[in-house]
């Protein structure tokens, strides 16, 4: 496309009220000015007890101030991005690049069966074309029932599709569909679907209070019988099943049309290796979806999440694809959004300040973290390659070319290689290529990591929300949140080798300065427990409690 004629795919905007914020900022900082003149002032003239609580009270002051200062200036300059899907769909309707979507779960007792299929459900609904679209489930917890569940959302899969496309459904989440929509009257095959889903949901809950799938229906899978050879959840060879081939001709829907390409993977686990947790888990889900559908942008999302916007994928692609600014772009973060909080919120669990203030705001300083889920990546970015100026995607020529790649056959064998636990030793996976080992916020990290490499991150927010999860609505379940959390920044600053995951020259300033506030926080939290902790004789589990409050 010629200079000229180049129209933008997306846009960036000021947010409104900068002027406002910035005055009131001003006055912050002319109150901290009298405040230090007056500590100046009246210092104490004797000894004693008077002189060391001023000077604690002095340092105090010092520390909030340049806690103050940081946040200002990620806060300083947000922005808001606007993209425009039309403009996609006449530009690049015909290549469109391939998406895969990785779906990750551990436990069927915490993360329950009909909640995950759910997710899964609303991922291949999605308003795109079923041959580029993939999804994959990581199960780490090497259920048979989470693969039974997925079992017979891929049979159900075939009419949900075809009703969401016919009706245009809002949310594609069959649970978050039908406890909002109003029945429509004489509305025969609403009520047949709605039958459908509420007999597959009895079906997966029933199998899951039994804690075992019968045997008539082990039977009708080939699937199963790998549980067969299964010792524990800890100890078990991979597992890989296609359950629908999206290049297979057969693999449609009741109207005929094509379905996206649905996998399941348990990685081998074995009691002498560690599994590094979701790092693995995706790291494992990267290789073999490169041998199946080898997806140009990857989007990960928790099982716990389902995708409350049918288009959010053209959303993605508009930062993706555009000529100008897409090129330069390794990771996409949609803010994190929930469906169950309570009237008044009472205990913040919207993340409204981060969600609304601090994100955007490191969007127009250098570019926002990567926080774990809701977050589009462009694979080679991923997977370790830097970004240079010379770099630029020819959209048109990758989807002709890996048209011709999908001809080549492969066979679940070779993939289940790919998931083994000796597979990454003496590799750079975990080091130099996709998620990061060795840190308890590997998603924090691996984002810092990316950027080191050149790319940019962005961070949108759409009109309507991508992604809706599940937030702590009690105060038990906030305390465990935020204790743990505390914990998290705690441990990953306790690390000396955190920086040499990265060259921090190279970062966007906002995450140099969100990295600096960390360690800063972190840094006097660890003071903190060491010395108020033990002068008041409490446990470090209560007193870390005790702070979160």
């Amino acid at each position: 496309m010629e200079e000229s004629d180049y129209v933008p795919l997306f846009e960036t905007k000021p947010v409104r009220g900068r002027l406002l914020y910035r005055l009131y900022t001003c006055s912050i900082f002319l109150a901290i000015c009298s405040i230090f003149f007056y500590r100046v002032s009246y210092f104490p003239a004797d000894g004693g007890a008077r002189r060391i609580a001023w000077l604690g009270l002095f340092l105090s002051e010092i520390w909030f101030t340049c806690y103050w200062c940081i946040t200002v200036i990620v806060r300083w300059n947000p922005v808001h991005r606007y993209t425009f899907k039309d403009r996609l769909s006449c530009r690049y309707e015909k290549f469109l690049p391939g998406v895969d979507v990785f779906v990750c779960t551990a436990d069927p007792t915490i993360e329950p069966p009909v909640m995950v299929m759910n997710t899964v459900l609303s991922i291949m609904a999605y308003d795109y074309p079923a041959e580029k679209l993939s999804v994959y489930l990581s199960d780490d917890g090497g259920s048979d029932l989470t693969f039974y569940a997925l079992l017979e959302a891929s049979l159900f899969a075939k009419h949900w599709l075809p009703f969401c496309r016919k009706f245009g459904v809002e949310p594609r989440s069959p649970e978050a569909y039908f406890q909002t929509a109003t029945r429509p009257v004489e509305d025969n095959e609403w009520c047949s679907i709605k039958r459908l889903y509420e007999d597959m949901k009895e079906r997966i809950e029933t199998a899951t209070k039994l804690g075992q799938i019968p045997e008539v229906i082990r039977k009708q899978h080939k699937g199963f019988r790998e549980w067969d050879f299964v010792s524990s959840r800890h100890d078990h060879q991979t597992i890989l099943q296609i359950l629908v081939d999206g290049r297979d001709s057969e693999a449609v829907d009741v109207e005929g049309q094509g379905l996206p390409t649905l996998v399941y993977l348990a990685r081998e686990k074995r009691p002498d290796y560690h599994h590094n947790f979701k790092a693995g888990a995706m790291n494992a889900l990267m290789r073999v979806s490169s041998m199946i559908s080898n997806g140009e942008i990857i989007l990960n999302v928790d099982c716990d999440m389902y995708s409350n916007n049918s288009e959010i994928v053209r959303d993605a692609l508009c930062f993706f694809m555009d000529e100008k600014k897409g090129n330069e772009i390794g990771f996409l973060q949609y803010p994190q959004a929930f469906y169950n909080l309570t009237a008044n919120d009472i205990y913040a669990s919207s993340l409204s300040v981060e969600n609304l203030v601090e994100l955007p705001g490191m969007d127009g300083n250098g570019g926002p973290c990567y926080i774990g889920t809701g977050c589009f990546h462009r694979r080679e970015a991923l997977c370790g390659k830097k970004y240079s100026k010379d770099y630029k995607v020819d959209w048109k020529r990758v989807n002709l070319t890996k048209i011709e790649n999908c001809r080549t056959s492969f066979s679940e064998e070779t993939c289940k290689v790919l998931a083994s636990c000796t597979y990454e030793h003496n590799t750079v996976w975990g080091k130099e290529m996709g998620l990061k080992y060795g840190c308890p916020v590997e998603d924090v990290i691996t984002g810092l990591s990316v950027q080191s490499r050149g790319w940019r991150s962005l961070y949108s927010i759409p009109k309507r929300p991508g992604f809706l999860g599940v937030a702590p609505t009690t105060l038990l379940q906030s305390l465990v949140q935020h204790k743990s959390g505390v914990r998290v920044i705690y441990r990953f600053f306790s690390h000396t080798t955190v920086l040499s995951f990265m060259d921090i020259k190279k970062s966007p300033s906002s995450c140099k300065f969100l990295l600096y506030l960390l360690a800063l926080a972190a840094n006097s939290c660890q003071l903190l427990y060491v010395t108020a902790a033990d002068l008041c004789n409490i446990p470090f589990d209560l007193f870390a409690l005790l702070v979160c409050i």
